[in-house]
């Protein structure tokens, strides 16, 4: 049974990193059932530097996701 609780809550986190350190950028941020991760995608670009430095804000593992069509690409694996 999926923990829907734990879901938002995580998700409201990686928000407020991502707000934290970027800004408002959240193109969308959502729990995919078939990969049982939490996907964000930015609306811009991060270099390398960029990536490494918004991965380490995070309590929760950040997999980079590589390019989506708005943006730079992450998953939460839970």
């Amino acid at each position: 049974m999926t923990d829907f609780d734990s879901i938002w809550r995580t998700q409201d986190e990686i928000r407020t990193v991502v707000n934290a350190v970027l800004g408002e950028c959240i193109w969308n941020l959502a729990y995919d059932e078939r990969r049982s991760a939490i996907v964000l995608e930015l609306t811009k670009y991060l270099d390398e530097d960029s990536i490494s430095d918004l991965s380490c804000q995070f309590s929760v593992s950040a997999d980079y996701d590589g390019i989506g069509s708005h943006g730079s690409k992450f998953a939460f694996y839970l």
